[in-house]
């Protein structure tokens, strides 16, 4: 039997160690959709086991195929410039694919709406509802242009009003949308964080919060995301596991 490339889930990495723990969670359920699939992870920053790290362990150990997942969901900077750099200085016997990232995604508008539902909102809710899409935000206009569409779209499928918002580089930040919304006259408000998980970044959005009515979790395991994760995974390792003849 062929082996399937190994799947190398590549995240950012955090001091907090909420973040940490809630990739693990990920990738765990990512292991549980997909039996028999070997899936690594390694981090750019601040955990165990590093990107470089990782690579070195699989090479040690024999493998020879690798799909490398950024846990991310735009192509920002660390999708264009820090993983492929880290990527070129893999040992040499890898044969390493870099899939896309997770974003944009219908599944991750599904999970997106699952954690507004488990914070206390309807199906019913949705067009008395203003959402925020909080982001960590970027200094890349094509990440940035890329959350405008998603709010775009998302709007679309029945919210009173949707504002794409940004904790970091970009305007405006969470609690001017919060405002913006109540301006439109939006029965209640909810923010949405789009980012993966725990951090400093997505306490901001949560701080920007405070005078939303409902503010959703992190994307974190939620099944909709393993399901990008293993699309992805799929579409990078298709011409890898037909040179193997599987």
């Amino acid at each position: 039997m062929r082996h399937r490339p190994v799947l190398l889930v590549i995240a950012h990495g955090s001091r907090d160690p909420r973040h940490a723990a809630t990739v693990h969670a990920l990738v765990r359920r990512v292991r549980a959709l997909r039996p028999g699939l070997r899936v690594e992870t390694g981090f750019l920053d601040f955990n165990v086991p590093s990107v470089q790290g990782a690579l070195e362990s699989l090479a040690a150990e024999g493998v020879r195929d690798v799909v490398a997942l950024p846990l991310l969901l735009t192509r920002a900077f660390h999708a264009k410039a820090d993983i492929p750099a880290v990527l070129r200085d893999a040992p040499a016997r890898l044969r390493i694919r870099q899939a896309e990232v997770l974003g944009p995604s219908p599944l991750l508008l599904s999970a997106l709406e699952r954690r507004l539902y488990e914070a206390g909102l309807t199906p019913a809710d949705k067009s008395s509802t203003g959402v925020v899409l909080a982001s960590a935000g970027s200094s890349d206009p094509e990440a940035i242009a890329v959350i405008a569409e998603i709010a775009r779209e998302w709007r679309h499928t029945g919210w009173c009003a949707v504002r794409p918002a940004f904790a970091s580089a970009s305007l405006p930040r969470t609690e001017d949308a919060v405002r913006e919304l109540r301006d439109l006259g939006c029965e209640r408000v909810a923010v949405a964080p789009y980012v993966l998980a725990p951090g400093f970044l997505p306490d901001r959005i949560a701080r920007g919060a405070e005078q939303a009515d409902v503010l959703a979790d992190v994307l974190g395991p939620a099944p909709e995301v393993a399901r990008v994760l293993l699309e992805r995974y799929d579409t990078a390792a298709l011409p890898a596991r037909a040179a193997l003849g599987a």
